[in-house]
């Protein structure tokens, strides 16, 4: 893979991404990748590429799928921009930008998982996305935009300008029927739920896991574009680490407030990988006397304060398989940098922990993903043997759900929340709805209530569905 010369041209009062998204029109062929910083904490950078110079959308084994992103990631060296090219703003400078399914695992995990394990019900790939070297970046600090565009093209100037306008153009109202959405309904009952949470409970009796995060779907239609959805799903829900991903067939929405992995790129003497595990939520109130002791209630909470201190263990075990041994760190090898913060966003509040690690010289950018791949908060502790219990209670895969969207550069720098309060899309027929899937879960541990629990999974997803103006059937 060659390098390239990227042209950068700022783009005066551009609208923001969700705006800019809708500008490019509902083309699954143009293939966006949205990483969207809404709002919540840390909100810094938003990212928007399209027309990747490569595809990228992997199906079928898992252990051939890590394969062949390894071979992506490791090609994004040779892709660096050229000396004399105009500097890039942002985190981003070209590259890998897409989703990873859950279901590729953890690579050599050799799980055991039940052989009768359901599909993921619409079918979706492994993964998908694609090599960027044209996007938009939006720096919400310093209020500025710019376009990054391969310059080699011969009408160079012609096609910035017509980016930069499609910006601006008039987008009309959505018409009723596109206003019209259904409700949504489970597909595993409340009874049923339950019971898997005591199943869980169970397990964790027996000794064989201290906690599990334990999911269920649920399903609707929704008429109109994905971008339409998105556009409104985001602006009742703004959070950290939202994003989008379309391609032929399907769309991905997220409005996940959590963070996987960030990484710096490689260069000076020491390089930091880090994880913002979160556990532990309560809703928001309008009355701010109210909404101030139910985030109290949630700081108190031993059950929610004992949670997040089991993952951030797990996580500082993941971190410490690529971390420097702390004699030979600069920079004190695995550490906690924050525990049991309180978080506010629009509909909900969490618990929040920041746990960083100096990396070992000459890991790539494989080796630091699938070292915390998939995210210990959204699996359990052990994670292995979580991860084999809630299969095994789920009975289906989860598709997208707890896996994972972001990117990792030509300097191999790497960030990638984790998919949760996320929809997935699959186009209908021309003029029926699309269908729509959301998973929500929580984690469970021996101080768990199941209804508590199965109410809390509702309140997650009441919160995402009211923006769509939609709702739970029978809730």
């Amino acid at each position: 893979m060659k390098s390239y010369n990227p042209r950068v041209v700022e783009v005066k009062s551009a609208p923001h991404p969700a705006r800019a998204l809708a500008s490019l029109g509902d083309d699954p062929a143009r293939r966006p990748v949205l990483l969207h910083s809404a709002g919540g904490r840390p909100r810094r950078f938003s990212i928007l590429g399209f027309d990747p110079r490569e595809t990228v959308q992997l199906s079928g084994s898992a252990v051939e799928s890590w394969a062949a992103l390894d071979e992506v990631f490791e090609s994004l060296a040779m892709l660096a921009p050229e000396e004399g090219s105009d500097a890039i703003p942002g985190p981003f400078h070209g590259g890998f930008l897409g989703a990873l399914s859950y279901d590729l695992l953890a690579p050599g995990a050799f799980l055991e998982l039940p052989e009768e394990l359901g599909p993921e019900p619409f079918e979706q790939p492994l993964v998908v996305g694609g090599i960027y070297t044209d996007f938009f970046v939006w720096d919400h600090e310093a209020e500025r935009c710019w376009l990054v565009i391969e310059s080699a093209r011969a009408d160079i100037e012609s096609v910035i300008e017509v980016l930069v306008a499609g910006l601006f153009r008039e987008l009309g109202e959505p018409s009723e029927s596109r206003r019209e959405v259904s409700s949504f309904w489970r597909e595993t009952s409340a009874a049923d739920h339950r019971r898997g949470v005591e199943a869980v409970r169970a397990e964790i009796e027996a000794g064989e896991i201290y906690q599990a995060n334990l999911s269920h779907r649920l399903v609707g239609t929704l008429h109109g574009s994905p971008v339409e959805a998105y556009a409104a799903m985001i602006a009742a829900n703004p959070v950290p680490y939202a994003g989008y991903v379309r391609w032929p067939g399907g769309a991905l929405l997220s409005a996940s407030p959590e963070l996987l992995v960030e990484v710096e790129p490689r260069g000076g003497e020491s390089r930091r990988a880090f994880t913002r595990p979160i556990k532990g939520t309560a809703p928001r109130s309008s009355d701010p006397v109210e909404d101030a002791r139910l985030g109290q209630a949630l700081v108190a909470s031993e059950k929610d304060r004992a949670e997040l201190a089991m993952i951030v263990d797990l996580e500082r075990n993941d971190l410490g398989r690529i971390a420097r041994l702390d004699s030979e760190s600069t920079g004190g090898g695995v550490r906690v940098d924050a525990m049991a913060r309180l978080e506010l966003y629009a509909s909900v509040q969490h618990l929040v922990a920041d746990v960083s690690a100096e990396l070992r010289p000459g890991l790539t950018s494989l080796d630091v993903l699938t070292a915390l791949f998939p995210g210990g908060s959204i699996t359990g502790a052990p994670k292995l043997r979580s991860m084999e219990v809630i299969s095994k209670l789920e009975g289906a895969k989860r598709g997208f759900f707890t896996g994972s969207l972001g990117f990792v550069d030509t300097r191999g720098a790497m960030s990638f929340s984790i998919l949760i309060r996320s929809l997935l899309w699959s186009d209908g027929e021309a003029g029926e709805p699309a269908d729509v899937s959301l998973r929500v879960g929580g984690g469970i541990t021996w101080a768990s209530d199941a209804q508590a629990e199965d109410e809390e999974t509702l309140h997650k997803a009441a919160s995402l569905l009211a923006g769509l103006g939609s709702g739970i059937e029978g809730d």
